[in-house]
């Protein structure tokens, strides 16, 4: 056959044989016998001249009356040869023994009177007997109740066992307690490397590690080690331990088990604990190998806390189960099991310790240089118009994880494509962030002139009071346009610090507060639309008092408890607990009074900010620059950036000066043992 032809035909599917077509072919052969027997196919009616005219020849041998209106004629064996009978009793359908012909009577007294007098008469030598007799659909009608029920009961039973048809007979209610694993093997292998995985250096640095330990496990046996029994990936939600995980499937040239913590939960009591032992059962067989157990924390929590059922609770015998077959008796088989959870605070002090998950591989959100690589991957199928600053975009997403820079790249696809682009403009990006933060854009929400004016200054209040302090983010944009539940927004460029200072979180409360002060400056009123800078601004307050212990008066402690043991119990005195509420409130109050000054100070210019915001409804930094001149701190903060510049290009010229200095050794050393060899060697020829 040729290439053209191979192509052009048909996938034409394979034979699959099925139980069931047994039990179709058992029914169907019950039918056919059944009509194959019924009397009906070889018996030929008759009127009632000719059934009398046939009984006066005495060729009848015995008349059955058949339920008490029909009669069922019998021809004797010696009539059966004469030519009125012939044709019909050598018919192939015709069986010995079978009625000939078959008469409707009607009235059942009338006929039997009629045949005594035929017989008393005509001196005939017939017999008569009567039956009752019901049809083979009758009878099927009468046990289709149970027909019914054991379909049902066939039903049932298939679909608590997973399916039909299930691989390694799934289907049958006996493999219930078998793993419900996926397995990844060199026949179904997964595509994803640690290439496609960006930014998470550290996480990636310590999986490569165990994958290196699968694949040459010699290199680390040799000087003693031992291969890891378990790590586990802890992080926030979309920081990317899936895709880690994934990597590690398709890195790892082993078989790769892969499952979610809610897959060993079931509602039989027993079935979490066989499917654990069943699936550690598959890994050993297939050694060395990984087990991803995802989102352990459905059957991983802690035993005896919260639990009503006391410790008979299915999901603890599941646990028990686990924490056997990770580290047990009979455990010497290089089985890694990976897991992944945003909730590792909640997990057994038993499961967490070393010997069973051996490492913890904390998966953080990443930072500026971890967006921009995460950016670059996730833009790569995508088409670009030639404005688009990946660098400005990864400042513009602080806080955001891999799945949300993800999502934001295909919003950004979506509107470029919605507005009949041939390519995405960064103003595309933009957009799409502001749709992510908040909410989408809803034009046709109605909003009085009085309503827009107090919007308009709220936001500016925000604007300038951030423009004038030194440790508040620096403005990017801002809007009145209403997004999401929000009437107003303005978007910030705050710096990412790992530590952070008491004037930097008081100079965000004022900059937070500064809406509020703006509204009771210019209308001296206030409304209900700082609601959401209150609650910022209440949580922050109390952090600083009772979690960071940054207050003079409370002092040097916290009452936060990491273990989360303390939830209902107030760790401090009444006393205490009138103290903190009195300097939160102090706290508060005098940042808004900080704002209330500063925009007293600057009320022209808060008014022309205002202005031109209820004229464009969205202003940028630039227009800030135009109103306020450039930030009292932005010269300063130009230095910071400058110096910290020339530190990275010293170190950057250390590290390439020491890469060449280890390089020359290397050679020397190299031409050392090479001079060594050669002098060996003469003197061997010598």
């Amino acid at each position: 056959m040729s290439e053209k032809n191979k192509n052009s035909t048909p996938n034409v599917p394979k034979f699959k044989f099925n139980m069931y077509w047994i039990y179709g072919a058992i029914f169907v052969a019950i039918i056919g016998i059944s009509f194959i027997n019924e009397a009906s196919f070889s018996t030929k009616k008759i009127s009632t001249n000719k059934f009398f005219k046939i009984l006066e020849s005495n060729d009848v041998g015995k008349i059955l009356i058949i339920n008490k209106n029909i009669a069922e004629v019998y021809i004797k064996k010696e009539a059966e040869t004469k030519e009125k009978y012939k044709q019909q009793a050598t018919s192939p359908l015709f069986r010995k023994g079978s009625p000939l012909f078959q008469y409707d009577f009607g009235d059942l007294q009338n006929f039997e009177n009629k045949l005594n007098q035929y017989r008393v008469n005509k001196n005939l030598d017939f017999d008569v007997d009567s039956d009752s007799r019901g049809s083979f659909f009758e009878s099927i009608i009468g046990f289709l109740p149970f027909i019914l029920l054991i379909a049902i009961w066939i039903f049932f039973m298939r679909r608590m066992s997973g399916g039909g048809s299930g691989s390694g007979g799934g289907g049958q209610i006996f493999n219930i307690g078998k793993s419900k694993a996926k397995l990844f093997d060199k026949d179904t292998k997964v595509k994803t490397t640690f290439e496609n995985v960006a930014g998470l250096e550290g996480a990636k640095e310590e999986v490569q590690e165990i994958v290196d330990f699968l694949k040459n496990p010699g290199k680390y046996t040799a000087l003693g080690g031992k291969i890891p029994k378990g790590a586990l990936l802890v992080g926030p939600p979309g920081t990317g331990k899936t895709l880690l995980a994934k990597a590690v499937a398709g890195e790892a040239e082993v078989p790769f088990f892969s499952l979610s913590g809610s897959d060993f939960v079931e509602m039989f009591v027993g079935v979490g604990a066989s499917r654990v032992r069943d699936l550690f059962k598959q890994a050993a067989q297939k050694s060395p190998s990984i087990i991803f157990i995802d989102e352990i924390d459905a059957i991983g929590r802690a035993r005896g806390k919260n639990s009503m059922t006391g410790g008979n609770d299915e999901r603890e015998n599941t646990l028990n189960q686990l924490l056997t077959e990770m580290d047990g008796f009979g455990t010497d088989v290089n089985v890694i099991v990976l897991a992944a959870t945003n909730r590792a605070d909640v997990l057994d002090s038993a499961l967490m310790r070393a010997g069973r998950f051996d490492r913890q591989i904390y998966v953080d959100l990443p930072d500026i240089k971890e967006r921009k690589e995460i950016f670059e991957v996730h833009i790569k199928p995508l088409k670009l118009a030639d404005d688009v600053k990946i660098e400005f975009l990864a400042q513009q997403t602080p806080g955001f994880s891999g799945a949300d820079i993800a999502n934001m790249c295909n919003e950004a696809a979506l509107i470029a494509a919605r507005g009949n682009k041939k390519a995405i403009h960064h103003q595309d990006f933009l957009d799409a962030v502001d749709r992510i933060v908040g909410g989408l854009e809803k034009k046709n929400k109605v909003i009085t002139p009085k309503e827009k004016k107090t919007i308009a200054f709220h936001e500016a209040g925000h604007a300038t009071v951030s423009w004038m302090l030194e440790h508040a983010a620096p403005l990017v944009k801002v809007t009145i346009v209403p997004r999401g539940q929000s009437l107003g927004a303005a978007w910030y460029l705050p710096a990412e610090r790992m530590i952070v200072q008491t004037e930097q979180m008081l100079d965000e409360m004022c900059a937070t507060l500064g809406g509020r002060a703006a509204e009771k400056i210019i209308f001296n009123k206030i409304s209900t639309g700082a609601l959401s800078d209150l609650e910022k601004v209440t949580k922050q307050a109390r952090a600083m008092v009772t979690v960071y212990g940054l207050n003079e008066k409370v002092g040097n402690i916290t009452y936060y408890d990491s273990s989360g043991n303390d939830s209902f119990v107030k760790p401090y005195s009444e006393n205490t607990a009138k103290i903190i509420d009195e300097e939160i409130s102090k706290m508060i109050e005098l940042q808004y009074q900080r704002a209330i000054e500063i925009l007293d100070n600057n009320k022209e210019k808060l008014s022309t900010l205002a202005e031109l915001l209820l004229e464009k409804e969205v202003i940028f930094k630039d227009d800030l620059m135009k109103i306020f001149g450039k930030r009292p701190f932005e010269d300063e903060l130009t230095e910071i950036k400058a110096e910290e510049k020339v530190i990275k290009q010293t170190e950057d010229k250390e590290d390439k000066e020491d890469k060449e200095f280890k390089k020359d050794k290397e050679d020397k050393e190299v031409k050392e043992v090479k001079e060594d060899k050669e002098d060996k060697e003469d003197k061997e020829d010598n």
